[in-house]
């Protein structure tokens, strides 16, 4: 019987990953095959283990990074303390989560960075954006997050001004705004502080370019979308579920 591979979230309509593994096992001869596991809740991954017992990986994406940390045996060092999985390896009986969010984002930001990319702001407070603070911390960038509702060490949309904006020539979207099929949302900025110096940085990648990246460009920012991030972290699951270096 192939092994079982998969991706868990909510809603997965157009998750990247399934059409991404399954060309690589058709093109490596390899006996497996990648499935879509939508959970309406976290408590479902439980029925998923009964129904499909002989999965060896698991992608995890929106909105579960955070919350199906407590159904797995072990979580490694660096996924632990950022309190965020997006992979999960089957081995034994025991599943361990990790987190290659921080492979994608860092080898698809480095070329981007230029000297004056020393702050950022963080949209979004979820499990990616955790991934994406690991990351920044780890370049000697510092960042705020920004949310939607009031929390400690964070920032929130009706406190921006054009003038923090300038003071953050580095922004990370971490939320679904823009996302395929509500393309028409963006995260509500006041674009007018963004400038030539800014780099904006979309995880969506369906469409390629949100109406987030869209406004940056206007102003003159540099724009990058989470494509590339896709592969990346993608292969640093697939090493981590083969028992390659990680």
């Amino acid at each position: 019987m192939p092994a079982q591979y998969g991706i868990i979230g909510f809603p997965l309509t157009h998750t990247f990953s399934p059409a991404f593994f399954n060309n690589k096992f058709a093109k490596e001869g390899i006996d497996a095959i990648y499935n879509v596991y939508p959970l309406a809740q976290v408590n479902d991954f439980k029925v998923l283990l009964d129904a499909v017992p002989l999965l060896r990986g698991l992608n995890v994406t929106m909105p579960y990074k955070q919350a199906i940390i407590p159904y797995l045996h072990n979580v490694n060092d660096i996924a632990g303390g950022m309190g965020a999985v997006n992979c999960i390896d089957f081995r034994n009986g025991i599943m361990t989560g990790y987190n290659t969010d921080i492979i994608g984002f860092r080898e698809s930001l480095r070329p981007l960075l230029q000297p004056q990319h020393k702050h950022a702001l963080i949209l979004g407070t979820g499990g990616a954006s955790r991934a994406v603070g690991y990351v920044l911390g780890n370049e000697g960038i510092s960042y705020k997050k920004v949310s939607r509702t009031k929390e400690p060490e964070t920032l929130t949309y009706d406190e921006l001004t054009p003038e923090i904006i300038r003071e953050y020539p580095l922004i990370v979207n971490t939320t679904p705004l823009g996302m395929v099929p509500n393309a028409d949302t963006y995260p509500p900025l006041p674009y007018s502080g963004i400038t030539s110096h800014h780099l904006l940085y979309d995880l969506v990648y369906n469409p390629e370019e949100t109406m987030f990246l869209t406004f940056g460009k206007q102003y003159g920012a540099t724009i990058k979308n989470g494509l590339e991030m896709l592969p990346l972290q993608a292969e640093a699951a697939w090493k981590i579920w083969n028992k390659v270096t990680f």
